[in-house]
């Protein structure tokens, strides 16, 4: 699979760029509108699925292992439980407790950790999806 053409390449790079900011914003602001990071994590694995579609496997230069796929799947759901367990190391003895000062209603700041956890699940989200696809494409060609 080596890709399209070089307009479909240059356009695709541009949307790709937007897509993944969208998902970004998605995932910055789920505490305050609607989404946030499982929303968010599948509008920015969409933007690297869109960059592999258009550019081809070798994009990535894709191998089939597993442990560069999966370290930042794997470190989402790390600080996701950190974060979750803090309560219960830090301060008084409840898990998700909020360690943050919480903010003025419907501001960006406003919500304490819910957007950290926004952030991890994001992270978490979008490398599974992208690896799950990776993994299509990768035993796709592989036949």
């Amino acid at each position: 699979m080596k890709g399209m053409t070089i307009i479909v390449k240059n356009v695709t790079a541009l949307l790709a760029g937007l897509v993944f900011l969208y998902g970004c914003y998605i995932v910055l602001h789920g505490h305050l509108t609607p989404g946030g990071g499982f929303a968010g994590g599948t509008i920015i694995a969409g933007s690297f699925i869109l960059l592999v579609i258009a550019n081809g496997i070798q994009y990535f230069r894709l191998k089939k292992e597993k442990e560069e796929s999966s370290m930042f799947e794997g470190a989402g759901i790390l600080c996701f439980l950190l974060l979750a367990t803090g309560g219960l190391l830090l301060s008084v003895p409840v898990f998700f407790r909020n360690l943050l000062p919480g903010g003025t209603p419907g501001e960006l700041f406003s919500a304490g950790v819910i957007p950290l956890y926004n952030i991890f699940v994001g992270i978490e989200v979008a490398a599974a999806l992208l690896s799950i696809f990776l993994a299509f494409v990768i035993y796709k060609t592989e036949e």
